[in-house]
């Protein structure tokens, strides 16, 4: 791999990544949750930030935007459709856009629902894609200004990924998601297992974060909207997989 991936916990339940691409020096930080602890982890690389990738303009993903520039004078690349609420930005990317970090190329999806101009970065060569808060482990995004049916046609964007391709979200959600994903697909052993080894990676206070696609496809409720048994529980059998995702997402909101 290419690429060296250093996960932050930041805020309350926040994560940020600094990539760094050994052969050109180059590393960026995946949004700017908290400044500080960004700092701490470049300094103890000794790693300087070249770039900072926005997944959305939530302030809890661009807050640091300005004051790492300023510090930096790193370029912000961000949605060219949401430019007016990136921070700083410098380049505007847009889906299918494809863009040179040192020896490895990143693929832009645009993935609108949680906002309407949010961004997911695919590193197709190393396996890993950064979803901000469009996908969750067990869980997706708040529709805070999208649609169900923009959110839908998103996650199945990520969804035709590898299975085995890494995916960094940006909260530690997991153990919550978990819960709910249960109670509307409680007769899914895989579900089961994989909430049973949740629960022992956070009560020893490790992060359940980089989850697969593959896992994704098999435990998270808002990816399995074909599900007899979510079907059956939500009482929408053969129901439209739209309906049944804008279903679900109402329920999670309401859990």
């Amino acid at each position: 791999m290419a690429l060296q991936v250093h996960q932050i916990p930041c805020l309350n339940d926040n994560y940020g990544y600094l990539i760094h691409e050994p052969s050109s020096g180059l590393t960026a930080t995946i949004d700017t949750p908290e400044v500080a602890p960004i700092n701490a982890v470049l300094a103890d690389k000794g790693w300087k930030l070249t770039h900072i990738l926005n997944t959305h303009h939530h302030f809890d993903h661009a807050g640091g935007n300005e004051a790492l520039k300023r510090q930096w004078g790193c370029t912000v690349v961000g949605a060219a459709n949401d430019a007016e609420r990136i921070p700083g930005i410098d380049v505007r990317v847009e889906d299918a856009q494809q863009f040179s970090f040192g020896a490895t190329q990143a693929q832009v999806f645009e993935v609108p629902g949680h906002t309407t101009g949010h961004i997911a970065y695919h590193f197709p060569n190393e396996g890993i894609v950064f979803v901000g808060d469009t996908l969750f482990a067990l869980g997706c995004g708040r529709l805070f200004e999208g649609t169900a049916q923009q959110m839908w046609n998103s996650l199945q964007k990520l969804m035709a990924l590898p299975d085995d391709t890494l995916v960094y979200c940006a909260h530690e959600y997991t153990q919550a998601n978990a819960a709910f994903a249960l109670s509307v697909e409680p007769n899914n052993p895989d579900l089961q297992a994989r909430s049973a080894e949740i629960d022992d990676l956070r009560a020893k206070g490790m992060p359940t974060v980089p989850t697969t696609i593959g896992r994704e496809r098999a435990t998270n409720p808002f990816l399995r909207p074909a599900s007899e048994d979510l079907q059956a529980t939500i009482s929408m059998i053969g129901a439209d997989p739209v309906a049944v995702f804008a279903e679900t997402r109402k329920r999670k909101d309401n859990f």
